[in-house]
């Protein structure tokens, strides 16, 4: 039975100021039409966005957990947590990011794995990001050593094997002996390879892309830092022009200044803002634990005892508007660096990512505040702001 939806009154995010608001009828989830829609009817469902602002729903390629609940706690229950809480902050698909224990269950892995695609009440969950386990000891960050290991074609197999060809992106660090091979395995499954947690040279960072890394894991963090006589991965990473680039735009993982420098180093083409967000996104500031150690939320800031940040705790709609207001990047730059950017990334630009007909309706209407109004996922209302 036909599903229907119609959004009337609407902003196209990318259209000129002059021009009048729009409409948007779905059809079973896809959006089949895109104007002034002249039949009054009758619809199964009408939004009227009282020219509110729509845009293509926003994709998190990075994010542990939201709503109380994480990725490491492999239940449906948990999944079905973050999926609705990244929907109130604008995203309609997500990343399930985690790590990998080697030599135990990883249930969540498998897990993750079997919902892919499937109705969460949410945003869909559209594959794995997995950050490690072959990574540096020294670039851990918040991952914890039993979740790291040397790389090993085995324990690679038994990743692929877990994750049932839901693997879209893999943190690596290229410096590691044998790392070269596993990134061409991965390339070569259609897995990205992303340079993270490493404690790589510059030359050891080019020859990762050489070796087929395509991605970065969030900018700055868990990585060296520039020098001017050991110019590390950083100077390796802004010359790569095919190479894309996660960044965490808080103002505290990275400040705005750097934030700002580094935007305009890379442009809008490679940029893709991530939350990196833990189980306290949506919460009330406190203390959390994530893989069984505490941490504190405090300001959308998320840190271990000791002050190691370990992400955050704001929505990926949250973000984006502090990375306009930190850079004055036009709202029409910033959606889609957080819609279509990702989208590429994952080779799912033909169905997600942009508004157009043929496409999967999925899509946020944005307050004037760039707050977010409504979620709308694969064609289902499944956020509003009463």
């Amino acid at each position: 039975m036909k599903q229907e939806l119609i959004i009337t009154n609407c902003k196209l995010y990318d259209a000129r100021n002059d021009e009048p608001a729009t409409s948007v009828l779905i059809e079973n989830g896809v959006i089949t039409k895109i104007g002034q829609i002249d039949a009054p009817g009758p619809y199964d469902n009408v939004l009227d966005a009282r020219e509110r602002i729509l845009a293509p729903g926003l994709i998190d390629v990075h994010i542990q957990g939201a709503g109380g609940a994480d990725v490491l706690d492999a239940t449906p229950e948990a999944l079905q947590a973050i999926s609705q809480a990244c929907a109130r902050f604008g995203v309609t698909g997500f990343l399930a990011t985690t790590v990998f224990k080697p030599g135990q269950p990883n249930e969540h892995l498998s897990l993750a794995a079997e919902y892919v695609g499937r109705d969460l009440g949410g945003a869909r969950l559209l594959g794995i990001h997995l950050e490690g386990p072959f990574i540096s000891l020294e670039k851990r960050g918040m991952i914890q050593p039993d979740c790291i290991c040397p790389p090993s074609e085995e324990v690679l197999d038994e990743i692929m094997d877990k994750s049932k060809g839901r693997l879209a992106i893999m943190t690596i660090a290229p410096e590691l002996p044998d790392s070269p091979a596993i990134i061409r395995r991965l390339a070569n499954s259609n897995v990205v390879a992303s340079f993270g947690h490493s404690n790589a040279t510059y030359e050891q960072t080019i020859e990762g892309f050489d070796a087929g890394i395509s991605h970065v894991t969030h900018l700055f963090n868990a990585m060296p830092s520039i020098h001017h006589r050991r110019p590390g991965p950083l100077v390796a990473i802004f010359e790569t022009e095919r190479v894309t680039v996660q960044v965490i735009p808080d103002g505290v993982h990275i400040q705005p200044p750097v934030l700002r420098l580094a935007f305009k180093a890379l442009g809008p083409e490679r940029t893709i803002p991530i939350t990196d967000g833990m189980q306290a996104i949506g919460l009330p500031d406190g203390k959390y634990v994530y893989n069984g150690l505490d941490y504190e939320s405090k300001d959308g800031a998320t840190r271990y005892g000791d002050g190691t940040l370990i992400g955050t705790a704001l929505g990926l709609s949250q973000l984006l508007d502090r990375f306009i207001t930190f850079t004055n990047c036009p709202l029409d730059v910033a959606i889609k660096m957080a819609t279509e950017n990702p989208a590429k990334v994952l080779g799912i630009e033909d169905k997600k990512g942009s508004i157009a007909v043929g496409k999967d309706a999925d899509l946020v209407l944005l307050n004037p505040d760039r707050s977010v109004y409504a979620t709308i996922a694969t064609g289902k209302i499944v956020y509003k702001n009463r």
